[in-house]
C-alpha cells in the first residue's frame, strides 16, 4: 500500500512585518490542515553559490547576511512551534528569484502563503513578488496575507461565484476554510461589467427585475448545491448584486476574514492574466484573500 504524501503549506518570508504575519497565518492555517509548514526565505544574490568565482569580500557580507538569515527563520520556526508544538516545520534558504523558487515550490504545495504590503491607502498595490506570483497559471492556491487582523478570526469567510471551474474550486476552499474555522460563508454573486453605477441606472431600465434577481439566485443555487450537505455545520448568506463583481466583494470583504476568488484571466497583461476582478479584490481588500489559479 503506497503511503499518501502530505503536501505542505508553502510560506514565503522576506524579512517585512506583514510578512511575519504571514507565517504565523500560515503555521495555523497548516495547523488545521493538519499539514507540515514550509518556511522559506529567497536570498537574491548576485553571485550563485554554483559559479565557481571568488569575488573579493563577497564572503564578508555573505556569510553574516546568512547567519542572521538562518538566526531569523530559526526564531520564526519557534514561534510557529508554540502555535502548534506538533506541528512539522522546516525552514529553508534558498538562493535564486524569489518568483520562480516560490513558483516552483507551489508546484508540490497544498497552499503558498505570501505577505501583503501596508495598507496605507485603499489603492493598496501588491509588491511584486506577489503580483508575478498571482499570474502563474499552475501551481497552488495563494493566498496573500493582508491587514491586521489574528487567526481565529470569528467573521464570515467570502466567497465569488460566477458558475466557472475556478468559481467552483473557490467555492470549495471557502466551504473548507469556514468549517474547520467556524465561520459562516458569505456566497457573493454579481454581474454587471458596466462602466457606471447601476444603481443609478436600474430605476431607469425596463427590466424585469425580479426576474434578473430569480436567475441569479437559481446561479447561486447551483453553484452551491451539494455543498451544504457535506458541510452541514457552516452557514450560509446568499448576496446577489447588479454592480460589478469586484465591488460587491469588496463591500463584503470590508467584514471578512478572508476573501477567496477564483482567477481565470486570459488577456496578455499581468492584470487580463490574473482576471480584472481578483485582481482588484487583492489589491484592495483589508483582509486575507485566497486566489485560486485554473492553468
Amino acid at each position: 500500500m503506497v503511503k499518501s504524501v502530505r503536501k505542505p503549506v508553502v510560506v514565503g518570508y522576506d524579512l517585512a512585518a506583514q510578512s511575519r504575519r504571514a507565517v504565523w497565518w500560515a503555521a495555523r492555517e497548516a495547523s488545521g490542515r493538519r499539514l507540515p509548514l514550509q518556511l522559506v526565505h529567497v536570498l537574491t544574490w548576485p553571485f550563485e553559490k554554483s559559479i565557481p568565482m571568488v569575488v573579493p569580500g563577497e564572503g564578508d557580507v555573505l556569510e553574516p547576511l546568512q547567519d542572521l538569515l538562518r538566526r531569523e527563520l530559526g526564531e520564526l520556526v519557534a514561534g510557529c512551534r508554540e502555535i502548534d508544538a506538533e506541528l512539522e516545520v522546516r525552514d529553508e534558504l534558498r538562493f535564486g528569484d524569489p518568483v520562480e523558487t516560490l513558483s516552483e515550490l507551489s508546484g508540490d504545495a497544498e497552499l503558498l502563503v505570501l505577505g501583503g504590503p501596508r495598507i496605507e491607502v485603499e489603492m493598496g498595490v501588491l509588491g511584486s513578488t506577489s503580483a508575478e506570483l498571482l499570474t502563474r497559471r499552475a501551481g497552488a492556491p495563494v493566498v496573500v496575507v493582508r491587514g491586521t487582523g489574528e487567526q481565529p478570526d470569528p467573521r464570515p469567510v467570502v466567497v465569488g461565484v460566477d458558475g466557472s471551474a475556478a468559481s467552483r474550486k473557490a467555492i470549495g476552499f471557502a466551504y473548507d476554510f469556514a468549517s474547520r474555522h467556524g465561520n459562516a460563508l458569505v456566497a457573493v454573486h454579481a454581474w454587471s461589467d458596466l462602466p457606471f453605477d447601476p444603481f443609478t441606472w436600474v430605476q431607469h431600465w425596463e427590466l424585469p427585475w425580479e426576474e434578473v434577481r430569480e436567475e441569479a439566485l437559481e446561479v447561486l443555487a447551483s453553484c452551491l448545491a451539494g455543498w451544504g450537505e457535506h458541510y452541514p455545520d457552516v452557514k450560509v448568506r446568499r448576496a446577489i448584486s447588479p454592480e460589478k463583481p469586484a465591488d460587491a466583494l469588496l463591500r463584503e470583504a470590508k467584514d471578512a476574514a478572508l476573501v477567496v476568488v477564483g482567477s481565470h484571466g486570459r488577456g496578455l497583461f499581468r492584470r487580463a492574466l490574473l482576471g480584472s476582478v481578483s485582481h482588484a479584490v487583492v489589491n484592495r481588500a483589508r483582509c486575507p484573500v485566497a486566489v485560486m489559479r485554473i492553468g
